[in-house]
């Protein structure tokens, strides 16, 4: 809130150096006003410049969000606002963090956003140094350096618990979905559409190698035929609209080819059969009753529900499918590249990274070049 004030004159001084300047300080506070509560105006009026400032930059507004929502949490465990911060709240909040079992990339995560957003508040551009100096006898600093935050030194920085499934645990788990819509329909209630649903999407993952919010925002537009595979009709392949963006910039696509039939097959009954039942309008492809598209956050509900009723090891998740595509393919002799872009990795070391073929493809492999080697014919 603003009110006139004696310190009208000051606040003034501020406005013409920077006019104009999306994100500045004179554009979001007021000149020749004093404010009312200026501590909480002033931290709200630096995370609204900021969210113009990346919006300039075409970042998605999930991104920004998510920024955002890292600097309101490392506010409230310092307890104290931007131009009182110090390097040694970065490394307590990291203890923190670490003390609660954030993965290594989350920790990186947060510290990138609150780096950056502290990067802007310092930025003399934004004049927000001065508004501080003016309003509070401070300015922030940028208390995030070398020496307290993480290297990024790893391709992968997942959990190292993440692992693919076996061939027998992924039948195991697909089985249970299929048993779980036949639970349902027994029972006489119309939550077996639901659970036709989430059977044939848990599948589509797997089969297609896909991450959480490429399946979640697929359409029943995005299939299409594979002259080179004409078997698979019009589910010859996909094109995933909603890849993983690189530092801001919008999704990535891909069209990931059909390798399993079995697969194209379910998708076709959900597609034609099915789905019509549950929802005829819209183009989700995986709709919720309300005909929206169902979530990232359902999506991992349903599927730990699902692992846990079929005892399954509880260090697998949904991104687990997707290692496990890789691994599968590898195994079932694909070349590394076609899988790299079927993943849509821009390197074959991430790739790499994602899979973890068997010991029995492993000796395969070894025997064969053994032979070539000692030009033997292979058993």
């Amino acid at each position: 809130m603003l009110v006139r004030g004696v310190e009208g004159d000051a606040a003034a001084r501020l406005a013409p150096a920077a006019l104009g300047v999306p994100g500045s300080a004179e554009v979001l506070l007021a000149g020749g006003l004093a404010l009312l509560a200026p501590e909480e105006t002033v931290f709200e009026a630096m995370l609204d410049g900021w969210a113009v400032q990346q919006r300039s930059r075409l970042l998605v507004d999930t991104t920004i969000k998510q920024r955002i929502f890292a600097v309101r949490r490392f506010h409230r465990f310092a307890g104290e606002y931007p131009w009182r911060w110090t390097p040694a709240d970065v490394e307590e909040w990291t203890s923190e963090l670490v003390g609660g079992g954030v993965a290594h990339s989350s920790v990186r995560y947060y510290q990138m956003a609150v780096s950056l957003f502290c990067g802007y508040v310092t930025d003399p551009r934004y004049r927000w140094a001065e508004v501080c100096e003016l309003h509070f006898g401070s300015h922030p600093v940028q208390v995030f350096h070398e020496w307290n935050t993480v290297v990024h030194r790893a391709e992968y920085e997942g959990r190292p618990g993440n692992r693919p499934f076996t061939r027998d645990e992924l039948q195991v788990f697909f089985d249970y979905c299929d048993q779980r819509v036949a639970q349902v329909a027994d029972r006489g209630r119309k939550g077996w559409l639901a659970a036709y649903r989430d059977a044939t999407l848990f599948k589509a993952i797997y089969a297609w190698g896909l991450r959480r919010r490429e399946a979640a925002m697929l359409e029943t537009v995005d299939w299409s035929a594979n002259p080179a595979a004409p078997q698979f009709g019009r589910y010859g392949a996909l094109s995933v609209r909603y890849g993983k963006a690189v530092k801001g910039s919008p999704p990535r696509r891909r069209t990931v080819l059909t390798t399993m039939g079995w697969a194209a097959e379910a998708v076709a009954e959900w597609v034609e059969e099915i789905r019509p039942l549950y929802a005829p309008a819209g183009v989700a492809l995986w709709p919720t009753e309300r005909r929206a598209k169902i979530s990232t956050d359902a999506l991992t509900v349903r599927f730990q529900a699902y692992r846990e009723a079929a005892g399954l090891d509880p260090i697998l998740s949904t991104h687990c499918l997707r290692h496990s595509y890789a691994s599968h393919l590898l195994e079932d002799g694909y070349d590394h590249l076609f899988v790299q872009q079927q993943l849509g990795h821009a390197w074959g070391a991430t790739t790499a990274i994602y899979t973890s073929v068997g010991a029995d493809y492993k000796n395969q492999a070894l025997r064969r070049a053994l032979s070539r080697a000692l030009d033997q014919p292979t058993s």
